[in-house]
């Protein structure tokens, strides 16, 4: 399919006869059809908008369906990675995506950063995800398989009850299983994950079940740099008045949208957006030159 540019896009613009906001960005017919580069150039555009927006709105709505498609080549370039796996890629690009609306959601121009950075390790991150959580290391039987499901309710249900470890006899009795199909499930369990070799030969056994040899051979660690940036940036934030702290939490530590935080402290989004921009925009400036905050 040939693809559409940025001007084909930004000469439809209007055609429609949208009204207010929605009609000041490119009216694109097909996003999924605009090229690569025309798109980063695209989004910038879309995400300059959707931040003055308000959350529900058409325009809204608009504004992140269309970023949505314009990014859709960053979800099949991060399922490629995963074709050996059993799963249809299918249903790893439909996890993919899920990635990409939380990238969306919480991506800011203000950070400075190509959205293409960003959003990788978001949809990187929720097909893993979904591996961890649906994938068995080992096949086991579809009963034991629900078995475990059970199991683990049970155990969670009983403990909190009795405030301990469940016996295997109680949780045959409150599951109506036999005390050795209760050991069988467990067992079923431990298939659930495994480790390699190399994470068996670590020293104590490797580090959750995760670490290999390699993990544990040192190297420059380049987040150290994080450490310094932190430690510049405690006394910069300590200096913001109580309501701009909690805003900080609640957009960068609970990861709230802009809408949300507007509703708990009784703001609009947009003034919500306005206080973020200042509030990054002063910290940055404190980290690059002290002598300017």
């Amino acid at each position: 399919m040939e693809a559409v540019t940025v001007a084909e896009a930004t000469a439809t613009a209007g055609r429609t006869g949208l009204k207010g906001s929605r009609s000041e960005l490119p009216w694109i017919d097909a996003p999924s059809k605009v090229g690569p580069q025309d798109a980063r150039e695209l989004s910038r555009q879309f995400f300059d908008r959707l931040a003055v927006l308000e959350e529900g709105t058409p325009e809204y709505q608009y504004a992140r369906n269309t970023l949505i498609e314009l990014n859709l080549s960053l979800v099949r370039y991060a399922a490629s990675r995963f074709r050996s796996r059993s799963e249809s890629m299918e249903d790893i690009v439909q996890v993919g995506i899920i990635g990409l609306i939380k990238a969306i959601d919480r991506f800011e121009l203000a950070r400075e950063v190509e959205f293409t950075s960003f959003a990788i390790p978001y949809i990187v991150g929720e097909i893993k995800r979904f591996f961890r959580d649906t994938s068995w290391a080992v096949h086991v039987p579809r009963r034991l398989q629900e078995a475990r499901v059970e199991l683990a309710k049970a155990t969670d249900e009983l403990r909190t009850r009795l405030g301990r470890t469940p016996t295997t006899r109680e949780l045959s009795q409150l599951m109506s299983l036999s005390e050795e199909e209760v050991i069988e499930a467990r067992k079923a369990a431990n298939a659930y994950t495994s480790a390699s070799l190399d994470a068996a030969l670590a020293p104590d056994g490797g580090i959750e079940g995760e670490s290999v040899l390699a993990d544990l051979i040192g190297e420059e660690d380049p987040t150290l740099e994080l450490v310094e940036d932190f430690n510049s940036l405690a006394p910069l934030i300590s200096e913001l008045d109580e309501r701009e702290r909690r805003i900080l939490h609640m957009r960068f530590v609970e990861e709230r949208t802009q809408a949300q935080i507007g509703e708990e402290l009784g703001i609009s989004q947009m003034h919500v957006s306005r206080l973020l921009s200042r509030m990054v925009k002063h910290l940055r400036a404190g980290l690059l030159d002290p002598q300017v905050v």
